[in-house]
């Protein structure tokens, strides 16, 4: 080759090198200064491409989510690998499709490990297609609200039947219909019996003794006039025989008690005999509601708790009452326990028969934290929930739930805190974000995606349940109520005693076999507070409003243990004059934050004993607790 022609070749390859130099500058030059955008669906966030149009799946306009390429300086993260929305372990390094035709959408990087493995960021615009409604995480009262089916019923205690006892025909009916009103002295038939005629004609042939001083003709009076009241003979109706002495063919018979007649057994011309149920009389002064209650809300429910009830026909207006008795056993086939509610039914607008609604709230504790139940998403091995972080982010917090509480709303024990904002709606599409996430990070990095899970759910975890603090003590330990009636019930957690109220005090077993049970009914009283003065050694009827009395257990003081030292008792402790409210115990003077009654010495009241030993267990009870 001669020199002219090797000094035009290398002049040819040096242009072509300038041109390709200056097309891949241009290239560079129009790629940083137009970052390629891609476009998601909203219903299905696995559609990823790099062009505006429709979605293949619902038909619904792709919108543009983030930006491929661009400088670090921008402040636009970098693409670290790509992953499948369907096979949570398949991954590239280079956009495509995965195994099973599906977009592989890309993973970013920048931010923590903890943050790239479980929290989701989603574009503002795809968090708006989603539905992703938010709220609140507040603190309030902890209510347990209880509603149910019930029916009325008639008070079983005011049931009368009328019956004879001797043999006899009906001769006239004064009250000849069923749910006619009777009052007590009113008549309700005519009867003719040869027995009562006799021992009328045996009481006469008596009167007529001529010695009224001999001995034995007093007996004899005595005898043929117990015989008349033996047949439920009024002493009225005695009375007016002996004034007249003249016999009567028939005999009035009396209502015994007030009531309805709820069943009407006799016609006139009858024959009944003696004992026949002829009348049933009911008072609807009073009425039984039998509520239905699940196992799990029985322990919400106490003897004398204000229970309140609604009625189909009547629906402007509900009814007010209290809990009288709980029934001991529960239905095997409804799992329902009955429970008994008592109401006063001026009007008689309350009819035997009625289906009602019963609503029966307990107030658990003054302040706990609450979170809405729909926020929950529950697996059956935890409990998640998606808190809600500025610039579209979601973090999934594992959370430990207490009791339900009244408005659909959860206790929660740990994992929250008050004030942040959970996801209620939509929560469905970040949970499936949140598990493909967590699995391609554990097939990654397995070591660091356990490490960091666990700094996760400790650093989101506020609260300590005090059940696990105890179970990493070597001993094992139970609480108890200190009260020897109440000793059986051992709970796995500190407290007070739901039948007492007393602090609960941590025992060991050996401790807990010492211990004997005791204890018995101090009194009965009235479930109304307005009448809790009322003091009766027999259970019965309040003398005030006849509502049925509920017993009020004693609480004898403990059997004598180390753990049960003494608090410092003050000179005079002070409490409310009310029954109802003993459990207000203090040791300065002032007045019932319940009733607004002046608070007086315990000495002076009948339970001042036994609420003395109850403030000295509660202010002894912390020092044992550790």
């Amino acid at each position: 080759m001669s020199m002219k022609t090797k000094v035009l070749f290398t002049l040819i390859v040096a242009c072509v090198a300038g041109l390709v130099t200056f097309f891949v500058g241009c290239s560079k030059s129009d790629s940083n200064a137009k970052p390629k955008t891609l476009y998601t669906c909203g219903m299905h966030p696995q559609v990823v491409q790099d062009h505006p149009g429709n979605c293949p799946i619902c038909g619904m306009k792709l919108t543009p989510i983030r930006k491929e390429g661009g400088s670090a300086a921008s402040g636009e993260k970098r693409v670290k690998y790509y992953k499948s929305t369907m096979n949570p372990g398949e991954t590239s390094q280079q956009p495509g499709k995965d195994s099973m035709g599906m977009e592989m959408v890309a993973v970013y990087e920048g931010g923590a490990a903890a943050e790239d493995m479980s929290t989701i960021t989603v574009d503002p615009v795809t968090i708006q297609n989603m539905g992703v409604r938010t709220s609140e995480v507040i603190r309030g009262p902890l209510r347990r609200t209880i509603r149910t089916v019930a029916n009325v019923d008639y008070d079983e205690t005011t049931l009368v039947d009328v019956t004879t006892k001797f043999k006899g025909w009906i001769e006239k009916l004064y009250v000849n219909a069923t749910g006619q009103l009777a009052n007590p002295g009113d008549p309700l038939f005519e009867i003719y019996s040869p027995e009562l005629y006799s021992a009328q004609v045996e009481y006469l042939l008596a009167l007529g003794q001529s010695s009224t001083n001999d001995p034995g003709a007093a007996s004899l009076r005595e005898s043929a006039a117990a015989k008349l009241r033996f047949f439920d003979i009024s002493a009225a109706q005695i009375a007016e025989l002996e004034k007249t002495r003249v016999p009567k063919k028939t005999l009035v018979i009396n209502a015994p008690a007030a009531g309805f007649v709820t069943e009407k057994m006799i016609v006139e011309g009858q024959m009944v005999e003696a004992g026949m149920k002829l009348y049933r009389l009911a008072d609807l002064g009073i009425v039984w509601v039998y509520a239905q209650v699940y196992e799990q809300d029985l322990p919400y429910i106490q003897l004398g708790q204000e229970a309140t009830m609604s009625l189909a026909y009547l629906p402007d207006r509900r009814f007010r009452g209290r809990v009288t008795y709980i029934y001991p056993t529960v239905d095997e086939k409804t799992r329902t326990a009955r429970v008994r509610l008592e109401f006063h039914n001026p009007g008689y607008f309350l009819k035997p028969g009625m289906f009602a609604t019963a609503q029966l709230t307990a107030d658990i504790a003054p302040s706990a934290l609450l979170v809405p139940d729909s926020a929950v998403l529950r697996s059956g091995e935890k409990n998640t929930v998606f808190v809600a972080l500025p610039g579209g982010k979601f973090d999934p917090r594992t959370v430990t739930l207490g009791l339900m509480a009244e408005d659909d709303r959860d206790q929660v024990l740990s994992g929250l805190r008050e004030g942040e904002h959970v996801v209620t709606s939509g929560q469905f599409m970040l949970d499936s974000e949140s598990q493909l996430r967590e699995a391609i990070q554990k097939m990654i990095e397995p070591g660091k995606s356990s490490e960091m899970a666990g700094m996760t759910e400790t650093n989101t975890t506020n609260e300590v349940s005090p059940a696990a603090s105890k179970s990493a003590e070597p001993e094992k330990v139970v609480w108890v109520c200190p009260m020897p009636e109440h000793v059986s019930i051992e709970y796995d957690h500190p407290g007070k005693c739901p039948i007492c109220a007393m602090a609960l005090v941590p025992v060991t077993q050996s401790l807990l076999a010492k211990i004997q049970p005791g204890g018995k009914v101090l009194y009965y009283t009235c479930p109304m507070p307005e009448h809790s003065d009322v003091h009766e050694d027999k259970p019965g009827k309040c003398p005030h409003c006849g509502m049925t009395m509920i017993p009020v257990m004693e609480n004898p003081k403990p059997a004598p243990a180390p753990q049960l030292d003494s608090a410092v008792m003050p000179a005079t402790l002070y409490t409310c004059p009310m029954a109802s409210h003993a459990d207000v115990v203090t040791d300065k003077p002032g007045k019932c934050p319940k009733c607004e009654m002046e608070l007086v010495p315990t000495s002076t009241v009948p339970f001042g004993k036994t609420m003395e030993e109850k403030w000295r267990m509660k202010n002894a009870a912390p020092e044992h607790q550790h």
